[in-house]
């Protein structure tokens, strides 16, 4: 008990120093996500901070991932300027407490560099993370064709179903190789957790019948 107290300790200090390094309104996003966790022990985390130029105005936001022995807990903080000064700042934050049991899937993707070069000690320069959870769908639809340059049938449409309720995209160039690695560390932790609880029953209701478009089938997009 004593050496899961001291692990689960070092973890608080660990996610603490991690949003200090971000630098992004540290102790704000610090009470935050304490206060999401509910007291429970944290056992692994991700901070990514994200910058955006938009003309004359830099816009940043911060996600923080946070996986506890039952819970997934994402926070995410955005700043906003108010006025031409900058004198005028609001920070909008949100919360979300997944249970692990119904995480359905934990998708990593990779890009690595002259693969034809590759050995073993080398690490990806770019990692995507994607978590879903919700059941919620996303439907990217557009018209469908052939291989035929001179054909200008109606082919209907075609898609793809993505289910993914968060994406975290982290570079070697814009975070440096540690964070790539520490989101793969992550994502182990999280896919170990995840598969080691059961997952709940599906409850039984009734069948809707599914749009069609065209000539196709497809299943419905539910909102999140």
């Amino acid at each position: 008990m004593e050496h899961m107290s001291h692990l689960s300790t070092a973890e608080r200090r660990s996610l603490d120093d991690a949003l200090n390094r971000a630098g992004f309104y540290p102790l704000l996003v610090s009470d935050v996500v304490h206060d999401a966790l509910d007291q429970r022990e944290p056992l692994s985390h991700l901070v990514h901070l994200e910058t955006h130029f938009d003309r004359n105005e830099v816009h940043r936001h911060i996600t923080v991932l946070v996986l506890t022995e039952d819970m997934l807990v994402i926070t995410h903080v955005d700043d906003q300027q108010l006025d031409d000064e900058g004198e005028q700042m609001v920070a909008q934050i949100s919360t979300e407490s997944v249970p692990v049991s119904q995480i359905r899937s934990v998708v990593l993707s990779y890009v690595y560099a002259q693969p034809q070069n590759y050995t073993s000690a080398d690490q990806a320069r770019e990692l995507t993370l994607a978590i879903a959870w919700s059941g919620g769908q996303r439907l990217d639809m557009g018209p469908a064709g052939c291989g035929d340059p001179q054909c200008d049938a109606d082919h209907g449409y075609t898609g793809n179903i993505v289910q993914e309720d968060i994406v975290l995209r982290v570079s070697a160039e814009a975070d440096g190789l540690q964070a790539v690695q520490n989101a793969k560390d992550f994502a182990r932790a999280l896919r170990k957790l995840s598969t080691s609880h059961p997952e709940p029953a599906a409850v039984p209701g009734p069948v809707q019948p599914r749009p069609r478009i065209g000539n196709r089938l497809v299943r419905g997009h539910h909102g999140r």
